[in-house]
């Protein structure tokens, strides 16, 4: 099916954890007595408090491939720092295959603009204000893995303060300076 936006729903799960369904994909295998079909279910789980993983799960029931596949999303969370609790602290870009998405960090007050499947994770990480834009694969499964891709590559001051041995002052003072600032120190 190509249209998921019927099948989106959003569930509780083990205290704080929530999942979202992403896309349903049946698929028919053609055999001696007619078609048999199965169902392929795409998935996203976070905490909506800066953890999110996804998760793919096959079955000859539509529940059934869901369950696995929110299963295989709680195996694979992964912790993105994020600013203020509601966005990104820099901009960055993601790939998978031939799928390339572009997120940004916005202003308090934008929410989030984001298409389809880079919602439901934006959503469940817990992110309140975000632009994005997919561009290339409009594939569910490819969009949504570059766009872990992408908060893979998220770090926050504090990260890079401790790799470079420095004060998180030192480097968040960089940030708010003007660019007057930032060409004097070259």
């Amino acid at each position: 099916m190509a249209r998921n936006d019927g099948f989106e729903r959003e569930r509780e799960r083990d205290g704080d954890l929530v999942d979202k369904l992403v896309h349903i994909n049946r698929v028919a295998k053609v055999v001696k007595g007619g078609r048999r079909f199965g169902f392929a279910a795409l998935v996203v789980v976070g905490d909506q408090k800066g953890r999110v993983g996804f998760g793919h799960g096959k079955a000859r029931e539509v529940p059934e491939a869901i369950r696995k596949a929110t299963e295989s999303g709680k195996r694979n969370l992964i912790r993105v720092p994020l600013r203020e609790g509601r966005t990104l602290h820099h901009d960055m870009e993601g790939r998978h295959g031939a799928g390339k998405v572009v997120i940004r960090s916005a202003t308090p007050g934008t929410g989030i603009i984001a298409g389809g499947p880079m919602r439901a994770v934006f959503e469940t990480l817990g992110l309140q204000d975000v632009v994005a834009k997919s561009v290339g694969s409009s594939n569910p499964y490819n969009m949504v893995r570059a766009t872990i891709d992408g908060l893979k590559k998220q770090v926050s001051p504090r990260m890079v303060a401790s790799r470079r041995g420095k004060k998180v002052g030192d480097i968040a003072q960089r940030r708010s300076g003007s660019a007057d600032d930032v060409s004097g120190q070259e």
